[in-house]
């Protein structure tokens, strides 16, 4: 297998933009080489947009998309971008899947593109862990790394804790 880590980008509030005609987030192209060098991230990366959807449009054949192609991927370390209302969903199929691979999801609270976005900090999260880890499949947000079927999103909280 490949030494490199795998970026696979399925979308979520990470790469979304502001669209000012319609006043609303919208996606547009993902901001992935910009966060890349924004987080001065430096192992070898291979980029690989899967779709670019909310994760609350996201069905179980996105989901099959992205397990497809983290089995496919010649790198043994993959980090999914990814929506946070339906990432443990995908981190589940994923894990249940038992590819052999060391998978790790990440997203953003806030867009890239917005100030005070947590996008860089958790892209660098993500990657790091995914270094470290061994197979298996995690979620990697705010500062914290959670194994796939330990995890859960707090929506009035926005915050992703033990389940």
């Amino acid at each position: 297998m490949n030494d490199g880590i795998r970026i696979l980008i399925t979308g979520g509030t990470f790469d979304k933009h502001y669209d000012a005609v319609r006043g609303e987030l919208t996606f547009k192209s993902s901001h992935m080489a910009e966060v890349i060098a924004n987080a001065r991230i430096t192992v070898s990366v291979q980029i690989e947009i899967n779709q670019l959807i909310d994760s609350l449009h996201m069905q179980d054949a996105n989901r099959q998309c992205v397990l497809d192609a983290c089995a496919k991927a010649p790198e043994s370390r993959i980090v999914i971008t990814h929506g946070t209302d339906t990432m443990v969903q995908t981190a589940a199929l994923i894990g249940e899947a038992r590819i052999g691979k060391t998978v790790v999801l990440t997203g953003a609270m806030v867009p890239y593109t917005v100030q005070g976005s947590d996008a860089v900090f958790n892209l660098g999260a993500a990657v790091a862990a995914v270094q470290i880890l061994g197979p298996g499949v995690y979620i990697a947000m705010s500062g914290r790394v959670f194994e796939w079927d330990k995890v859960k999103k707090n929506r009035e909280k926005c915050v992703f804790e033990d389940a």
